[in-house]
């Protein structure tokens, strides 16, 4: 149901996180596919998000203004569903903006610790 993730990291800037990661700290941009998405390669396997703040997410540099994502292999109804049936309560319906390449809903561990599941749409030819 789950398979890999990506940890996000919500910023004010994101032109000026992508030239911290990369130009200051040496890291590579891996991608950008949107203006509100970028992605950098820390190495060994490690993806961070970079994520302009969002209504959804606390402000940069607070409590939770990390979070963690992990990809679903199915829909996120049907992940939504079985991890209800466990005991997870989300705190957001589906996220679905038709421009965007994912779909998003968001949940937290049993410490506040904000998590989500994010399911990619198929590219379009």
């Amino acid at each position: 149901m789950l398979t890999g993730g990506t940890p996000t990291l919500y910023v004010t800037n994101l032109d000026r996180s992508i030239a911290f990661f990369t130009q200051t700290l040496g890291l590579e941009l891996k991608g950008r596919p949107s203006e509100g998405w970028a992605e950098i390669d820390a190495g060994g396997g490690l993806i961070l998000g970079l994520h302009p703040f969002s209504p959804h997410a606390a402000s940069p540099g607070t409590r939770g203004a990390i979070t963690v994502g992990f990809d679903v292999t199915e829909t996120l109804e049907m992940a939504m569903g079985e991890l209800e049936r466990r005991g997870v309560r989300f705190r957001t319906p589906i996220l679905d903006n038709p421009g965007s390449p994912v779909r998003l809903v968001f949940f937290s561990d049993p410490d506040g610790n904000e998590l989500y599941l994010r399911e990619t749409r198929p590219k379009r030819r």
